[in-house]
């Protein structure tokens, strides 16, 4: 949670916006107090970043006037609910954070958020330290339209990267971790010795959680699932299968036993207990790694970008924004909100505390994150460098859930030792007609 000498400099920070707008002769200075007396309503997903948001908001309303009432529910949860409230055209929140990696499709064509170009040229309702040109191109790619409005600010882009043990690697004889996918294969298997219950790679193989693994493999033959228009899959082309046969090699022959079935949480505890060398999943599981409550390893865990593929060097990233909705009734409070939550200031807090990974670039260069922050200096790195490379790690469509149960239907009986081919075929021929139905609805 937010230390108060921090939440004192998050307020600090906004605060000198005002006199630096006077001191350069604006016409109309920004006024954090513009709104002073009214009330808004946030609605978050329960997260870390939900827990820093909370913290941070008496701060807010001694820096605005702004009275806010918060809320966090489980994501499984809050995207019905927002869902529900977005489709009537009255929603009870006049912020909403949501998973643009999921919903992008879906928020552009219902019209559900406000554009938010017009506040950000607006002197008067914008900080002038907001800096919308620090962001990632990938987080402004899922928070800006195909027509050009801006429907969400970048809030948290999640990114896949490769956790690794240092002893188990120098043990077996590598200096550090693979550069790409034929040595992380190499390397997987050759510390692989099922006898000692050890294993080289460890990662997600459960339908529907599988599908980000591949994709991420994927990008690798630098493809993605479907078309940049989202009209046609691409999960049955030679690429989409190379990539599969890499998939399923590695996980047969360096993972454990029963991982066609591991999610994220299994995957994270066999790497933990020490019983994997490799695991590639979210940046946002490194925090456990690291805590000795939980974590055998936690001298040992090394953290670097994912290793190059044949044809890219790319990486999954899956991006959740802050927004208005279009139906709120006290927007341009709402907008300051955003504006708080998605300051450098918040976002240097979020990356200190280990509760995100912000799309502000800022926060990463910052001595003081560094110094007092929960990771070593190569996280740091393995992060900057997965930002430049980062690619949108599900299909920009709206039944994204249903594709990734169909496609991790294939994936799973590829993992099990189906032929790739045959699986993506049939996987891709049963989701074409549903994605075709989603486009002409």
């Amino acid at each position: 949670m937010l230390r108060r000498r921090q939440l004192l400099q998050v307020s600090a920070g906004v605060l000198a916006a005002p006199a630096i707008v006077e001191k350069v002769g604006a016409a109309t200075a920004f006024d954090w107090k513009q709104f002073k007396g009214q009330k808004i309503e946030v609605n978050y997903q329960l997260s870390p970043r939900a827990d820093v948001a909370k913290a941070s908001l008496k701060a807010f309303e001694e820096l605005t006037g702004i009275r806010v009432g918060f809320e966090s529910i489980p994501e499984q949860q809050q995207r019905p609910k927002a869902a529900l409230e977005m489709a009537s055209g009255h929603p009870s929140f006049d912020v909403l954070q949501i998973a643009m990696h999921v919903q992008k499709r879906q928020v552009e064509a219902a019209h559900w958020m406000e554009d938010l170009n017009p506040y950000l040229k607006d002197p008067t309702l914008t900080n002038p330290d907001f800096d919308i040109a620090e962001f990632s191109k990938p987080s402004m790619n899922v928070g800006m339209a195909a027509d050009g409005k801006m429907t969400a600010i970048p809030y948290n882009q999640d990114l896949f990267i490769l956790f690794y043990n240092k002893a188990m690697l120098a043990e077996a004889g590598f200096n550090g971790p693979p550069k790409t996918f034929d040595e992380l294969y190499a390397m997987a298997k050759k510390m692989t010795d099922p006898a000692k219950g050890q294993y080289g790679f460890v990662g997600r193989g459960l339908k529907n959680a599988n599908v980000v693994l591949y994709d991420t493999f994927l990008l690798g033959f630098d493809q993605e699932t479907v078309t940049p228009d989202g009209k046609k899959l691409l999960t049955d082309t030679p690429k989409a299968i190379a990539a599969a046969q890499f998939y399923q090699k590695l996980m047969r022959d360096c993972g454990p036993p029963g991982s066609v079935g591991f999610n994220w949480n299994e995957a994270q505890t066999s790497f933990m207990q020490g019983r994997a060398a490799m695991w590639i999943d979210g940046i946002g599981f490194s925090a456990p790694l690291l805590d000795p409550n939980k974590s055998r390893i936690t001298d040992k865990v090394g953290f670097a970008a994912v290793p190059a593929g044949p044809n890219a060097h790319n990486t999954a990233t899956f991006i959740d924004g802050i927004g208005v909705p279009a139906g709120a009734k006290n927007k341009k409070p709402g907008w300051y909100f955003c504006q708080f939550a998605a300051s450098k200031e918040s976002m240097k807090e979020i990356l200190r505390s280990g509760s995100g990974t912000p799309p502000r670039s800022s926060p990463y260069n910052d001595p003081d994150v560094q110094k007092n922050g929960k990771f070593p200096k190569d996280w740091f790195e393995a992060t900057l460098q997965s930002l430049k490379i980062a690619r949108a790690g599900l299909p920009v469509i709206v039944p994204v859930t249903e594709f990734r149960d169909t496609i991790g239907v294939g994936l799973t009986n590829i993992v099990g030792g189906a032929d790739a081919a045959s699986e993506l075929k049939k996987a891709t021929e049963t989701f074409q007609p549903i994605l075709d139905k989603a486009n002409a609805g």
